[in-house]
């Protein structure tokens, strides 16, 4: 019987369905915003597109053009201050970012379809909290150590506001853990053994983290400030001129137009997708609800159609060039340009899909799914009409190669969509679509403001107290100082922090807790702060709580956490990766600061080693393993994991071995089940 066809849904049609955005926004977010009409819609739109505006002139004021020494745009001042200058610039980016929250995130349900008088009242303390530093910025900011009674009481407002946005938007677990930090500050001489410390003054903790950079200013708002707002408008941009919607087609190019896997053209598509998005959630749900109907007609049931698609959903946020939000973080935390991170996740997401395809592809051989043929463009026919799409994979990487400085590369990214746009009229950026897009840009970063002030209060803190470095100890002396003790331990700790809080928030908390332990052992600092990072997203498909498969089982109907269990099971030889470039040598792995040669080497093990593990985890190479092969296929693959000559010779001697059984002892493959 001929392979069954099947017609490609569109995906316009998907992303204007108003139950697929509130589904996104269910499982990004903890509350539904508001959808407003009329004068306050107006209104709401007006402030989120100036807040994008404003992000993208402080990218280009008062710099050259690259290879000129003509400035595009000049700097100018407001009350005797330079607006871009970082403080100054972060303070009217928060309050921006506070007045939207407040009025797009009801304080709780009841309130999604009306402002509350709470909400128009915290919107005017959150001008406020600017406003009094502004006025009179010169002798206000020299005041971060020594505040008068009028700076501690707007000190407590701020605090109070983005404590209240960062529950609105993500939940309470965050804004909880910012006031046991401020609690632990100033009750520190009452804590037991190794925590008891030296307390903090009230006055001195409002003071730091209103007026200082070292608190809620710190380096995560300021980042998100900057490289992510601008980020999420280029998002926004590529969606809008329809980026998103020739990936998706380019992935079932190229792999749909001829009998092949269904479940593997949807995880081409969710890589291909995540380079746009950036968003696990978003691309699980665009995806699910283009192609579950497609997986169904393939033959895999409701919890394995979902776990395949949260599973390739995921590694959006692994998938260069826009990463996630910790990914700048991590740049601005190490010093290191965006460039070196993205570099440095280039074979961790190799490795990441490469285990995800293989374990869906041994999972569909072994229970025999069918296979389909998608009725869908050709690959040379969607180059040939939208070739310049590709322009949003390089664009940025060619900015950061030629030496522009990593904002300075995203404002000519966001020019360059623009403007690429244009060549043909489907997605050319009308007014109407640009006005859509800047607002856009700003409303995907309003959870990630109130996320970031927060976590700044908490990593502040710890620092300042040294209750990081006390919680780093208590590793190292669990793990005994061993390296793969202390690996795994960590990697608790990360699971724990991603059962209540979102990625970024994660990743910052483990910043001064975690990675000095890490770095206790020798891991190298790059190394650690990708572990880190790996682990934080690999979160989001870890049981009990995971917010991509629950996200797909919304969709295909299915058992939410069989779904989640399942996506755990195709993403279980990922959760070994980290492991890899911890190890002594394992730089090697993410290409940073290592002889070519040596990258190379590692490279294709690693790669060996996945293949060596999926298939034993999944039970079939050739054909159905026994339980001798898959053991040695396990084993293959751990120590081709390992970074080291040994481990290379004898897990390919193994693999050899399981290869060779499964030759001779010739087992017929099962035959698919019938159409």
């Amino acid at each position: 019987m001929s392979d069954e066809i099947i017609a490609k849904p569109d995906l316009d049609q998907v992303l204007a369905d108003e139950k697929n955005r509130e589904l996104i926004e269910e499982f990004e977010s903890e509350a539904k915003t508001r959808t407003f009409r009329g004068g306050l819609g107006t209104l709401v739109t007006a402030l989120s597109i100036a807040t994008s505006l404003f992000a993208l002139y402080y990218a280009a004021a008062g710099a050259e053009i690259p290879g000129t020494r003509i400035v595009l745009i000049p700097n100018f001042r407001i009350l005797g201050q330079t607006i871009t200058t970082p403080q100054v610039y972060v303070m009217i980016f928060l309050s921006a970012i506070l007045v939207l929250t407040f009025l797009l995130y009801p304080p709780a349900p009841r309130w999604l379809r009306s402002v509350t008088p709470i909400d128009l009242l915290l919107c005017v303390g959150a001008v406020a909290i600017t406003a009094y530093v502004f006025v009179d910025f010169d002798n206000v900011i020299y005041r971060v150590n020594t505040p008068t009674p009028a700076d501690f009481v707007m000190g407590v407002v701020a605090i109070v506001l983005v404590i209240e946005a960062s529950r609105r938007t993500i939940g309470w677990h965050l804004p909880a853990l910012g006031l046991l930090a401020i609690a632990y500050a100033y009750f520190a001489d009452f804590m037991p053994g190794a925590f008891r410390g030296p307390p903090k003054n009230l006055d001195d903790i409002v003071g730091a983290q209103y007026l200082g950079l070292d608190g809620m200013l710190g380096t995560p708002l300021q980042v998100a400030a900057t490289y992510i707002i601008l980020f999420t408008i280029y998002g926004a941009i590529l969606d809008f001129t329809g980026a998103g919607k020739f990936y998706v087609d380019l992935a079932f190019a190229m792999t749909g137009r001829r009998p092949t896997g269904a479940a593997r053209s949807v995880t081409v598509a969710s890589f291909l997708l995540g380079t746009v998005s950036g968003s696990g959630v978003a691309t699980t749900v665009t995806l699910g609800s283009i192609t579950y109907p497609m997986l169904k007609r393939a033959g895999h049931d409701r919890e394995t159609s979902g776990a395949i698609l949260s599973a390739g959903g995921i590694g959006a946020v692994l998938s260069p060039p826009v990463l996630g939000p910790a990914a700048f973080l991590m740049a601005e935390i190490l010093k290191i340009s965006y460039l070196d991170v993205v570099v440095m996740a280039m074979m961790p997401t190799i490795l990441y899909y490469l285990g995800i395809l293989l374990m869906i592809e041994v999972d569909a051989r072994r229970v025999g799914a069918r296979q389909i043929q998608l009725d869908a463009p050709g690959f040379w026919e969607l180059t040939k009409r939208y070739w310049y799409q590709y322009t949003s994979l390089f664009a940025i990487i060619v900015f950061l190669v030629i030496g522009f400085s990593t904002i300075t590369a995203i404002f000519w990214s966001i020019l360059l969509g623009v403007a690429v746009s244009y060549l043909r009229k489907e997605t050319a950026l009308t007014l109407p679509k640009m006005r859509d897009a800047l607002s856009s840009g700003t409303r995907q970063v309003l959870s990630i403001g109130a996320t970031t002030a927060v976590a700044g209060i908490a990593v502040g803190i710890l620092l300042q107290t040294g209750l990081g470095l006390k919680i780093s100890s208590l590793i190292l002396d669990i793990a005994q100082h061993q390296l793969f003790p202390t690996l795994i331990l960590s990697g608790i700790v990360l699971w724990v922090l991603g059962l209540s809080l979102p990625i970024t928030a994660t990743y910052l908390v483990a910043v001064p807790t975690i990675i000095p332990a890490l770095a206790g052992v020798g891991v190298p600092l790059p190394a650690a702060h990708m572990f880190v990072f790996y682990y934080a997203i690999l979160s989001e498909v870890s049981p009990p709580v995971a917010l991509s498969p629950f996200a797909a089982a919304a969709i295909t109907g299915g058992n939410p956490y069989k779904t989640m269990m399942l996506t755990w099971k195709y993403s279980l030889p990922c959760f070994l990766v980290p492991l890899m470039f911890t190890q002594p040598g394992g730089l090697a792995i993410l290409w940073h600061d290592v002889p070519l040669w040596d990258a190379a080497v590692a490279s294709v093990s690693a790669i060996a080693g996945i293949a060596a593990i999926t298939t034993g985890v999944g039970g079939y190479l050739l054909r159905r393993t026994t339980i001798l092969e898959r053991a040695l296929l396990i084993a293959s693959g751990l120590l081709l994991l390992l970074p080291t000559t040994f481990g290379d010779v004898t897990g390919l001697a193994l693999f050899l071995v399981a290869l060779a059984l499964q030759v001779m002892t010739g087992r017929p493959a099962p035959k698919p089940a019938p159409a």
